[in-house]
């Protein structure tokens, strides 16, 4: 799948960014949530959500499936994930939908927080990068969103939302 320009914002993004369908199959990831893992992001590209969990939190991440399902998105919801080294770090999961023109769920985007790693310095990072992506997504729509496909269009307005949400975060309070 070519990347947009709205996707290209994600490539080497300081956040931990995944895609998947409807199913919980990961269908893309950027850099950071590769490295992060310690995989390559070949290996982890159609693998399902609960490898990247410990089997003893495959619950919550159920849970957190299901609260996407019914709501849409999810904010806030706490995960422990597993590294290739089999070491743990507790995780802040942030999802909203993708829809198609239907308005029938294709996805989700979802940004992954590393609780380890919520200092004063990444948290300014991060809003940083909050601003200035949402306003590379206004100028987007300003000058190119007119032209896109219709996936291209679903693309743009799932990861508007999905920064949309970002920018109502207290960072500060997830420390």
């Amino acid at each position: 799948m070519p990347q947009t320009e709205a996707r290209k914002t994600l490539k080497d993004a300081p956040v931990m960014w995944r895609r998947i369908n409807s199913i919980g199959m990961i269908l893309d990831c950027n850099s950071t949530y590769a490295a992060n893992l310690g995989y390559a992001k070949s290996e982890i590209l159609g693998k399902p959500i609960f490898e990247h969990v410990p089997k003893e939190s495959w619950g919550l991440m159920n849970d957190s499936l299901k609260r996407w399902f019914e709501t849409g998105k999810v904010t806030d919801r706490k995960i422990p994930f597993i590294r290739q080294d089999k070491t743990i770090f507790s995780g802040l999961l942030q999802a909203t939908s993708l829809y198609d023109e239907n308005k029938n769920v294709l996805g989700s985007n979802t940004v992954i927080f590393d609780l380890t790693q919520m200092t004063d310095e990444n948290i300014k990072k991060y809003e940083l990068f909050f601003i200035e992506t949402n306003e590379r997504l206004d100028e987007i729509k300003e000058k190119e969103y007119d032209q896109l496909d219709k996936n291209s269009k679903s693309e743009y307005d799932g990861l508007k939302e999905m920064f949309q949400m970002l920018l109502e975060i207290d960072l500060k309070k997830l420390k």
